[in-house]
């Protein structure tokens, strides 16, 4: 039989109401039927009654793969601080599938990534979104790129000090950015003009290729959106200010701040991915961080994601940081929705996984009970209707 029904849980979609007795039925990979009373006499049966199935996690921030676990130096990729611009680099030719991080991440229903480089450059790269099972890199992306990755604040200035180059400054990290879109605006009108020519049936010398420029163009065009690392306020600021100067699309990464300017970001219809909520606050920046950031900017209007930004907090433990945040008022009947449909949404993926709809994926989790109550371990993993955790093995 080539389809597979899943029957008997309590079926939670994200993006519809629960559906009890539920049966979801799988076939290559997709889900097919969802429902209460679904037509199952050509399916293979797998029974889950008084379970609950639901979609894969997503962690719309992380860092494995990038960052080898139990490896150290060697395995550390995520920075190129050969220079604080670096745009044209991409986390695909980084990542390592073997890194353990990524069973791990199996291990607690994360199912989906969104893989970035680090934050010691003002501009640090490409980043993908991709599966947490296989073998090779290429075969995992769902989408690249999925976003670049920019650094406002403490990391990129203390970069520059060590290195004895700019940045070391606020100023600096804004200048220096500012300077780089200039210089891509110049490189775009340089193309404009040679190609004006060419269509005109004149000659011209061809610009010369820069890789770098090409990228932070396709951000000005509104090809691939900014993530920004920006924890303190002043510097969350800072991000729009510049979003505002060149019209390109903007997320919020960590806003560990975000809650000082709720009314700002929400008014910019800005999504913000909050996180890590569970370390400790290891320097300046985090000196105000809360786990109530995630209700406050729900409750605001704002879109948001919970990450874990792993390997600094083990990506299994992405629930448990949405766990902390209800303690801390994120509305309990919406907390799914922060590793579930809003990554999903923000990283470009929402037509493939995110929530539980005929025509995705069939990406999901089975609970003994509620998801919520970190009692309740994740018992199965499931991508693309394969199985690839089982608590009992």
């Amino acid at each position: 039989m080539s389809k597979t029904a899943f029957i008997g849980a309590r079926i939670l979609p994200i993006e519809s109401e629960p559906i009890e007795n539920g049966t979801m039925v799988i076939e290559d990979g997709i889900i097919v039927a969802l429902g209460s009373d679904i037509e199952t006499s050509n399916c293979e049966i797998v029974d889950y009654k008084g379970k609950v199935i639901t979609p894969g996690f997503i962690d719309a921030h992380s860092h494995v793969g990038l960052w080898e676990e139990a490896t150290g130096k060697d395995g550390a990729d995520g920075n190129e601080m050969s220079s604080p611009i670096t745009p044209h680099l991409r986390s695909l030719d980084a990542i390592f599938p073997e890194d353990m991080g990524f069973q791990d991440a199996r291990e607690g229903g994360v199912t989906t990534l969104g893989i970035t480089p680090g934050s010691g450059n003002l501009i640090g790269g490409q980043f993908a979104a991709l599966k947490t099972t296989g073998h090779i890199v290429d075969d995992m992306i769902i989408k690249e790129p999925v976003g670049v990755k920019m650094a406002l604040g403490q990391n990129p200035k203390r970069v520059g000090a060590e290195k004895n180059r700019a940045p070391t400054t606020r100023m600096g990290n804004a200048f220096l950015i500012r300077e780089a879109f200039y210089q891509a605006l110049d490189y775009a009108q340089e193309w404009e003009e040679y190609q004006t020519k060419i269509n005109a049936g004149e000659s011209a010398k061809k610009p010369k290729r820069d890789l770098k420029l090409d990228v932070l163009n396709r951000i000005l065009r509104r090809e691939i959106p900014v993530w920004c690392h920006s924890h303190r306020a002043d510097d969350i600021r800072t991000a729009i200010r510049l979003a505002d100067e060149f019209g390109y699309d903007l997320v919020i990464d960590h806003a560990t701040e975000s809650h000082k300017i709720k009314e700002y970001i929400a008014s910019r219809g800005l999504t913000v991915v909050v996180g890590p909520l569970i370390t400790s606050r290891s320097k300046l920046e985090l000196r105000d961080r809360s786990r109530k950031t995630p209700g406050i900017m729900m409750k605001e209007g704002v879109r948001v994601c919970i990450t874990t930004d792993a390997p600094v907090i083990p990506i299994y433990a992405l629930r448990d940081n949405v766990i902390a945040a209800v303690r801390e008022g994120l509305p309990e009947d919406r907390a799914l929705e922060t590793i579930t449909i809003n990554p999903a949404k923000v990283l470009g993926v929402d037509d493939k996984v995110g929530s539980l709809k005929v025509g995705k994926d069939a990406d999901f989790l089975v609970f003994g009970g509620d998801p919520l109550d970190a009692r309740n371990m994740v018992l199965m993993t499931y991508i693309e209707g394969k199985l690839v955790y089982s608590a009992t093995d």
